[in-house]
Formats: structure tokens, sequence, C-alpha cells
């Protein structure tokens, strides 16, 4: 369940002890208003939202016939199959959380934790929360800005972080996107990695709505590593975006990529629509003297040339001649899925 609420300057009366360090009260935020917000999330009371489901995740490899590592996941598997806390307030929502996530002890038992949506610092107790809201300087995440657009008054922007620039922010938020993530091993060995951190900005500032990670050097040539849109701001076209994203960044270093394997269910589902839209887009422009090639297609898309066969494959528009793949424009296929849109 999702709820958005409203930050009140009472304290409620906590047990002190546990207290954490570098914990400070705030004051009270009227909730933001979201040009993105859509009603399709399935309105059950005012203020309130229910959804099911999550973003797809990466399935964690096999044990390779290791006995002993085998026993060792099943173990793992076991201890964090039950999710270890049951929300958090972040900015003006209070998310139900899905999934395990291997916060402190001293915070992992906590049935709620406040999260402050700019910094991604995490408090058990609201009246340290509030505090740190009051102090807190940061109103958007570190690293540089390299995407923008919107209005005067609200704006889509995209940071690059590097995670061995800033190890404690891309750090909290792994932990925070695995209370949505089934299966993610990324918690604190993020230096090898860069983060992409998705906001919406307005005149409060910069209130992140999703992120993905990539490798900074990846021998198989994968352009995201993990993906996330929280869940507040789901079904609004952000996953969509963040995969474009990175097809960008691949084709702006000149090499095409493709997500981390393996893809769960859904994310083979979310990737083909994806593939599928942008290849049938480009074949609906071509000529049919262009004479496309498959390594063509994939300097143009960023997108590798296996992915783009396989979708062709599944569309029936591609064939094999002279043990080449040659691509095969259907033009009814072309106009079914223009109706479709």
């Amino acid at each position: 369940m999702i709820e958005r609420v409203k930050v009140e300057k009472e304290v409620i009366n906590e047990d002190k002890d546990g207290e954490v360090k570098n914990e400070t009260e705030g004051e009270e935020k009227k909730p933001v208003t979201r040009r993105t917000r859509q009603a399709t999330l399935g309105s059950t009371t005012e203020g309130e939202f229910r959804i099911g489901g999550g973003n797809w995740h990466a399935s964690s490899q096999n044990a390779g016939g290791d006995p002993t590592l085998a026993a060792l996941e099943r173990e793992h598997e076991e201890a964090t199959k039950v999710k270890n806390i049951e929300k958090i307030y972040m900015g003006c929502w209070e998310v139900e959380a899905w999934y395990y996530s291997p916060y402190p002890e001293d915070y992992a038992t906590e049935e709620k934790l406040f999260v402050c949506e700019f910094c991604l610092k995490y408090c058990k107790r609201k009246d340290n929360y509030l505090r740190h809201k009051k102090e807190c300087s940061w109103r958007a995440p570190p690293g540089n800005e390299i995407y923008r657009e919107g209005t005067d008054t609200c704006n889509l922007c995209v940071y690059e972080i590097d995670g061995k620039d800033h190890r404690v922010y891309c750090q909290n938020l792994c932990l925070l996107a695995k209370l949505f993530l089934d299966h993610k091993n990324l918690y604190y060995d993020v230096d090898p990695f860069n983060f992409y951190v998705i906001t919406e900005t307005d005149e409060n500032g910069a209130h992140i709505v999703g992120y993905f990670s990539k490798e900074k050097q990846s021998a198989e040539d994968y352009n995201l590593a993990c993906i996330l849109t929280f869940p507040q701001f789901q079904k609004c076209g952000y996953g969509k975006f963040i995969i474009s994203l990175s097809y960008e960044l691949s084709k702006r270093e000149g090499k095409p990529g493709s997500p981390e394997k393996p893809l769960s269910d859904l994310g083979k589902i979310s990737y083909r629509s994806y593939w599928t839209h942008i290849l049938l887009t480009l074949l609906d422009k071509q000529k049919p003297e262009d004479n496309l090639q498959i390594k063509g297609l994939s300097e143009m898309t960023g997108i590798k040339s296996e992915d783009i066969i396989s979708t062709l494959q599944s569309l029936n528009m591609i064939k094999v001649w002279k043990g080449q793949h040659v691509v095969y424009i259907r033009q009814d296929i072309i106009s079914h899925y223009k109706k479709q849109e």
C-alpha cells in the first residue's frame, strides 16, 4: 500500500534506546504536487493507492554444481525470504516494502524506516527524521546533472553518480532499492558502478523517482545492471525512459549495449517491448533499397546484434540467407503495430 501523508510538526514519544548518530529534527513540509502522477495506480480511498508486483530483476546465478555453495545459497534464500521492514516513509509518501533488505541490525527489525528523499539517510525514529529534514542541506543527488527537460515549475532530471566518489549515498540507494527488488546482490560494493538517478525537480528540490546502475567496465558490454522505479512513481512511463536512457549512453560511447543477463520474466517483457518499438519505428522509415543489415541496425539503435536478432525472430521478420541473417521487412506487421500504439 502507498499512502500520501503529511509531515506534522509534532514529534512522537519513542524509546530513546538505540538513538542514531547525526539524526536531527526537521520542519513541516507540504506535500509536493507531482505533474506525472496518474490515477492508474487504482485509487481505493482518498490519498491511498494499492499496487502489486515489482520491477524486473536479474535472477541469481546457479551454484555451478558446488554442493557447499548451493547449501549456502539455500540458507541465504531462506533467511531473506520474509521481508524485515514493513514500510518506509520518504518525502510525502508512505510506501509498503516488498522484499528483504540487509539494513544494519539496529534498523533491520523496525516496522517502519524514515528515509530522507534527498541524501537517502535513514532513521528509525520520527523525531530524529524530522530533525534531520530541518538540517539537511541536500536538495538534489550528488554527482553531475546530465539531462533536464520540462517546465519552469517542474523538470525531469538525471544525475550521474560515481559509486566510488559517493559511496555512502550509493550504498543507501542500494539498500533502499532492495526493499522493492527480489534478487539484488549489489549492496556495499558500489565502487565499480555508475548510478543514474532520475528525479522530478521543482522549487522544493529534486525528488528521486527511480534509478539504474551500470558497470564502469563490462566485458559483456552490459549497459544496465539494475533498474528500479519506486512504487509511487510506477505506471508513469519512467521504466521505458530509463531503458531508453541506457541505450542513449551506449550510443554516445560508440558501442552497442545490453542489460545484464539473465533477465527475469518481467524484464524480458519490458525489454522485448522496448526493442520491438525501436526496431519497428526505425524499419517503418526505411526504403526497400536501403539494404538494412543487422550491424547497421545495431549501430543506429545501440542495441546489441543478438537482441535485435531475437526480437526480429519473434516478429518473423528475419531470414537466414547464405549463412547470414537478413532483415525481412513485413509492412503488415509494422502497420498492425502502429494501429495498436
